[in-house]
């Protein structure tokens, strides 16, 4: 058998139902038999110092399946013998369930042809970002049947982004299921918390090829960022939500629903439209200007967008079902090579770079901090102390809705960015003390000299006054 670091297990452990949420019994340590089918963890509780194991086996489809967990052992000696010989015994893969369909393989293409997106997750440099997504993609619930061919050809992003959320759940500890066809995800913590979750995502009127598309920069003028093409796209996605009535669904009725948007409308768009969303789903503008020196910021009401369209989705009575909007701008395919590499992961010929701007919590800031880091180093997992990697759940945003009639607790999403409407204020209350507002990932051989930050920027902002 042999050893795994604990960020390692982390991933595996993302296909139990409860994922990461190990309560008082966290791993002491994590183990996988010779042949890779069998995984065991050391647990040891944080009151009494009883130790444990966690004992998982891979099915004939390669899904990790939760064997035991067993607690209250004798002894830390007794419970290491007892995976010893558990990953060291001969195995096989577990059958198939009655009844449960078997997980098509996310490599098998057959006669498709794949997008230059999927098609870029076989590149050497991005062969731990494969592994991950495919992991991701056996540890869902219940995919449905188009899961694969729609990962693998044009709703490549629209996958990503399911596989995404079930991270940034399982990573909190929620109880993550999918028994019905829609809304995508039920989710449900210790407390009794719960919510139902869709996932959906910003996309071009007109579909381009993502991978190695020309970024394009933000508008230039600030009512068209703020009002503009960026806003329209996610009003009318949130609409054909809103059409579906998902919250006169027997099962949701009554309940907290929340809509999960990634934004891929434009080659990069995620790097700019996040001030957009906020506007349109609060109803305002935020306006930046300079008075003898001093920065001045200012909050416009705004009824419209530049197409007439209203705006302020939050500010509307009758979307009072909505109880909240996720946001993020990292779901993005260097994120599923960042999450292994800055937990210790090695990948033999390549450094992964991350750059772009820290969100400043001064008084009155209205632009980023710049950032240049080495994902593999330990400043940049220490961004992050809870965990000492990057997290799924690091940029992800909560926006709660003043007027929801089933609002949602914090502490059902609890390691996120909360924004609340506080007395006409909006207010917004952080789990990590880093938010990063805009980044990119650069790959580079081993050999490669590293850019400077400032031209690595100069990429990023191609609009001086972003």
């Amino acid at each position: 058998m042999k050893e795994i670091a604990a960020p390692m297990f982390d991933l595996i452990a993302l296909s139990l139902p409860r994922g990461l949420g190990f309560g008082d019994n966290p791993p002491a340590g994590a183990w996988l038999s010779e042949d890779g089918i069998s995984c065991a963890a050391l647990t040891r509780n944080v009151h009494s110092g009883c130790f444990g194991i966690i004992t998982l086996r891979r099915r004939v489809d390669s899904v990790w399946v939760l064997l035991s967990r067993c607690e209250c052992l004798s002894g830390e000696s007794d419970a290491r013998a007892s995976i010893s010989r558990f990953l060291n015994s001969p195995a096989h893969p577990l059958p198939l369930p009655s009844g449960v369909r078997r997980r098509v393989p996310l490599s098998r293409i057959g006669k498709r042809t794949p997008s230059g997106v999927f098609k870029s997750l076989f590149d050497p440099s991005r062969r731990l970002g494969a592994w991950v997504l495919n992991q991701l993609y056996l540890a869902l619930p219940s995919p449905d049947r188009n899961w694969v061919p729609d990962c693998q050809t044009k709703n490549f992003h629209t996958r990503l982004w399911e596989a995404h959320l079930l991270a940034i759940f399982r990573e909190q500890g929620l109880l993550v299921t999918q028994p019905e066809e829609s809304p995508d995800f039920h989710i449900e913590n210790r407390l009794g918390g719960e919510a139902w979750v869709e996932a959906v995502t910003s996309n071009p009127e007109e579909r381009y090829e993502h991978f190695g598309a020309t970024p394009i920069p933000p508008p230039a003028d600030q009512r068209e960022r703020l009002l503009g093409t960026a806003a329209e796209r996610f009003a009318r996605t949130i609409q054909n939500k809103l059409n579906k009535r998902y919250e006169t669904l027997p099962h949701v009725e009554g309940k907290p629903l929340i809509l999960a948007l990634a934004d891929f409308h434009a080659p990069s768009s995620m790097l700019w439209s996040r001030e957009s969303l906020i506007s349109y789903l609060y109803g305002f503008s935020v306006h930046s200007s300079t008075h003898h020196g001093t920065q001045l910021i200012t909050v416009k009401e705004e009824t419209s967008l530049l197409s007439g369209r209203p705006n302020g989705l939050f500010r509307l009575k009758e979307n009072a079902h909505i109880s909240a909007l996720i946001f993020t701008n990292a779901c993005t395919v260097p994120k599923l090579s960042r999450v292994p590499i800055s937990g210790g992961a090695h990948l033999e010929g390549y450094r992964y770079f991350r750059f772009g701007e820290f969100f400043d919590r001064s008084p009155g800031a209205s632009r980023g901090i710049p950032f240049l880091l080495n994902v593999a180093s330990s400043d940049y997992g220490q961004l992050w102390p809870q965990y000492g990697y990057e997290p799924w759940s690091a940029e992800v945003e909560v926006f709660h809705n003043p007027l929801a009639e089933h609002p949602v607790p914090n502490d059902l999403i609890p390691e996120v960015t909360h924004w609340r409407e506080v007395n006409g204020t909006i207010r917004c209350e952080s789990y990590f003390n880093v938010l990063i507002l805009r980044s990119r990932t650069v790959i580079l051989s081993a050999d490669v000299k590293v850019p400077s930050l400032d031209e690595l920027l100069a990429a990023i902002t191609p609009d001086p006054k972003l």
